[in-house]
């Protein structure tokens, strides 16, 4: 449910400014409407923000080493309560020593960060690229020279300031038999592709002589041995720094609210025509109407001016979706998408979490992929609630979606793609008679034979369980849309318009008879023409009921033919869209069934020995490597196509949503102290 908003103005005087803002922080539930582009006060909370974020990031990889508790924290709180400290003023970061970055305890959280320690990590950070950048620019002179071996090049240089002139080549095979024969050389090092030379008194036409390094090996060795015991030294301060996190995620905390802080007072109008003395400011925002006893409240007791609206047409306030469990289980699936319902649209969290859950137990189909999800979820839950000190919705959702997979696996005899011959006699006797690879279909459904009269030629084994799977697709496809139209025809009501909704859910429902006809070979009972019939008819005369004269509205419907007739072929498709439930469970179920058969060995194991050792392994690390690759695949498909049934053909197209919203976010502390 998406809870009603009221539309406030809020004035407040100037010189109460800071006071106002803090208290309506402390209430945490208006949502102040975002207008005015920032302030300097805010562009400076960002750039501390940014470096803080870089700080953290350095010692993101680092886990914090054990100390001891209160030792480190005590000499922090004694300096920083120094007055000779607060007198001197702040010392710039170059002139920090390793005594005024003493680790901070865990302890310390409370404790405010210095200034200079962001400064300070983000100086070594520095620090740490111009020394690599270094090395990076000695180890190419290094790679380039180091085949020529030891010499100094300075020598070379002043003998060929004497007069006498030595020039060094690298030349290939190729170059070397073509030298002139009146060269003077001596050959340094040759190799099956190469060859380096010394050349006397003048170079070789043609070639360019190689270039001399400032200086010799050796010493470029020795600079770049100082440089990485430098860059190590660097990297270990910043290592040391990891048990600073607490403290700095601590100061983000406290940075966020700064800049929540003065987002709100950027958006603080002021009221031109008042006196000096007496200046007032006012800003625009929103609340749920159940808080609103709260703030008209706290407003009194502060003097402020507090007017209440109704959202208009044209404003769009923020999306507050009630606190239940349902909805707070799709939020981070929701957030994860970047989907928002709008205001004005529906809130369909239960019954997308209904058909999420079978989307994604028919599209992962086995009940073993569905148990090793449930395991980490489980796993991931118990360790993210060590932390936090609460389970994540997140895992439950997971766990819900994959027990909905062990559940569906467990009635069709899904595990890990096993021939239902081969499971043990516990799992066959879960499966169902619909998906027993034996009979005819016509044991499925029988309460509804006298409405589905099921082909001549009913198939059998194999094609038994597929063909029941693909009626149950369309069952589901008629299902939820019929749904979304029934919420729109009862959302409409009183409007005439209403009876348009109403004719698309029985036109829909012929439609599903004419798609089982046609794929699955059912006949078409007489009342499914009529019902398609019946539907364009109600969109024909309903569908322009917006007020006004009935007969000039109907004549518009009627001119809407063939706009109608397209939508009458998105109906249709929709409902064969969800036919992919099918075909992309059954991809993953042959895949499955593939690195099965490319597991076992076609010859067998044989007797016990080196072979039958390494056919062993050969099969683990096939079946291991081939199901999780399987079940990846499927994820994805989850996504792709199990929340593309519920966000286009469910909400998009028949209840006609444009997720268009965004989420309610009141002025509020981020973390409580």
């Amino acid at each position: 449910m998406i809870l009603p908003m009221k539309k406030i103005c809020l004035a407040v005087r100037d010189k109460d400014q800071n006071q106002s803002l803090l208290r309506l922080r402390e209430l945490g539930v208006l949502h102040i409407e975002q207008i005015n582009p920032g302030s300097e006060e805010l562009t400076k909370a960002f750039e501390k923000k940014g470096r803080t974020e870089n700080a953290m990031g350095l010692i993101q990889t680092y886990k914090a080493p054990k100390k001891k508790k209160n030792i480190a924290d005590r000499g922090g709180r004694e300096r920083r309560n120094n007055p000779n400290d607060r007198r001197r003023g702040r010392r710039s970061a170059d002139k920090m020593g390793d005594e005024d970055l003493e680790p901070y305890s865990l302890d310390a959280v409370n404790a405010p960060v210095r200034p200079e320690l962001t400064d300070y990590m983000m100086g070594m950070s520095k620090t740490c690229k111009e020394l690599e950048d270094q090395m990076i620019l000695l180890d190419r002179e290094r790679s380039r020279i180091i085949e020529w071996g030891e010499f100094d090049p300075h020598t070379i240089k002043e003998i060929n300031t004497s007069g006498f002139q030595v020039f060094l080549y690298e030349v290939n095979q190729d170059v070397f038999t073509n030298i002139p024969v009146d060269t003077k050389y001596i050959i340094i090092k040759q190799e099956k592709t190469s060859v380096r030379l010394a050349v006397f008194y003048s170079e070789i036409p043609g070639i360019a002589p190689f270039r001399l390094p400032d200086e010799p090996l050796s010493t470029i060795e020795i600079k770049y041995s100082e440089l990485k015991e430098k860059k190590d030294e660097a990297e270990n301060k910043i290592r040391s720094f990891a048990d600073r996190r607490p403290v700095l995620e601590k100061e983000m905390d406290d940075i966020l609210n700064d800049i929540d802080f003065e987002s709100a007072r950027a958006e603080l109008i002021n009221i031109d025509g008042t006196e000096s003395i007496s200046k007032i400011s006012f800003f625009k925002g929103y609340i749920p109407a159940e808080d609103v006893m709260v703030l008209k409240e706290t407003a009194a007791e502060n003097n402020w001016a507090l007017t209440l609206f109704d959202p208009e047409a044209e404003d769009i306030p923020p999306t507050k979706l009630k606190n239940n469990p349902v909805a707070r289980l799709l939020l981070p699936l929701l957030t994860f998408l970047g989907t928002v319902p709008g205001y004005r649209e529906f809130d369909v969290s239960p019954s997308y979490l209904f058909f999420l859950s079978i989307f994604f137990a028919m599209i992962l189909g086995d009940a073993g992929y569905g148990v090793i999800v449930l395991v980490l979820a489980l796993f991931l839950g118990i360790k993210l609630k060590k932390k936090s000190g609460v389970f994540p919705d997140v895992s439950k959702l997971i766990m819900i979606l994959s027990f909905c997979t062990i559940a569906w696996g467990a009635i069709n005899g899904s595990w890990f793609a096993i021939p239902h011959a081969s499971l043990p006699p516990m799992l066959s006797a879960i499966i169902i008679p619909p998906f027993v690879q034996a009979g005819p279909v016509v044991e499925f459904p029988g309460f509804l034979q006298s409405i589905f009269k099921l082909p001549a030629e009913v198939p059998v084994d194999e094609f038994k369980a597929r063909w029941n799977i693909q009626f149950l697709c369309f069952a589901l496809a008629v299902t939820q849309l019929c749904w979304a139209r029934g919420k729109k025809f009862l959302n409409e009501l009183p409007s005439l318009a209403a009876f348009a909704q109403l004719g698309t859910l029985i036109m829909m429902l012929g439609l599903y008879f004419l798609v089982l006809n046609m794929l699955l070979g059912i006949p078409m009972p007489p009342f499914a023409l009529y019902f398609i019939i019946a539907g364009v008819v109600l969109n024909l005369v309903f569908g322009e009921q917006k007020g006004g004269n009935f007969i000039i509205n109907m004549v518009k419907g009627l001119k809407n033919f063939f706009s109608l007739f397209l939508k009458s072929v998105g109906c249709f498709a929709d409902i064969i869209s969800y036919i992919r439930l099918f075909a992309v469970g059954l991809a993953g179920a042959m895949i499955a069934q593939i690195f099965n058969d490319m597991a076992l060995p076609g010859d067998g194991f044989g007797s016990f020995g080196l072979a039958f050792i390494i056919k062993i392994i050969a099969m683990v690390l096939v079946l291991a490597v081939g199901h999780v690759l399987n079940l990846a695949l499927t994820a994805l498909s989850i996504i792709v196509h199990g929340v593309r049934l519920n966000l286009l053909e469910y909400a998009g197209n028949h209840l006609e949503m444009e997720w268009s919203g965004y989420l309610y976010n009141p002025f509020a502390l981020k973390r409580k102290k």
